[in-house]
């Protein structure tokens, strides 16, 4: 994505890239896998993936995966799936393709979520996790129409990420999160769904002491 693109984010996150890195910032990317798994995310990981009910031969696409932590663990999960994790970050997929070394039907592309360069119908299932929240309202929509492009009638979106509103008992880092008016419209995911074309179910709704409130989302691309 060039930065006149329609959908850029540059003046919102304001650095010297048209996305969000995966850390945030180029500098921190070393450190992004052990925040990650600071802040409980391996445990999110594998919630989705249960919910997400892999098959054998299922084409499944992740959708801001970042270093890949959770595309690599669907491919364990579902070995007899072929896994494609995007992200517009190009040294996060360096990472991430070091930790799929070894594995078959598994690789990273660069992308963006809101202009995926792959077919209508292309894939059975979409996993977005923690990704959301960080783009401004409109590219989440345009993300999650995305998301039902590619996906082929019947497939599904399984979506984590923050949502639901934050009081004052929660953490430090979630009321400072919720400065954020990105995380604010995180509040609005039903509706983005709806708006995309999706039948859509919320399956959970649980508290995270740093992050204020995880939501995951069933979206079905209808038949």
């Amino acid at each position: 994505m060039s930065k006149n693109h329609p959908h850029s984010i540059l003046p919102t996150i304001g650095n010297r890239h048209d996305y969000l890195p995966a850390a945030g910032t180029d500098l921190m990317l070393p450190a992004f896998d052990l925040i990650s798994w600071l802040f409980g995310t391996p445990g999110l990981h594998d919630r989705l993936i249960e919910q997400a009910e892999l098959e054998p031969g299922h084409r499944i696409i992740e959708i801001g995966c970042g270093t890949g932590n959770l595309a690599t663990k669907a491919k364990r999960a579902q070995p007899a799936a072929e896994v494609i994790g995007s992200d517009p970050d190009s040294k996060a997929l360096a990472r991430a393709e070091r930790k799929a070394h070894g594995l078959t039907g598994i690789r990273f592309e660069r992308g963006y979520a809101q202009d995926l360069p792959y077919p209508d119908g292309e894939f059975d299932r979409v996993l977005s996790a923690l990704m959301l929240h960080h783009l401004p309202t409109d590219i989440k929509g345009a993300a999650l129409s995305e998301a039902f492009r590619v996906l082929r009638p019947g497939g599904r979106l399984h979506l984590l990420d923050l949502g639901g509103e934050i009081s004052p008992t929660d953490g430090f880092l979630a009321r400072q999160m919720q400065r954020s008016h990105t995380v604010r419209a995180n509040t609005g995911i039903s509706g983005l769904l709806e708006a995309a074309g999706f039948e859509y179910t919320l399956l959970r709704s649980e508290p995270h002491r740093h992050l204020g409130r995880i939501v995951y989302y069933r979206a079905t691309r209808p038949e």
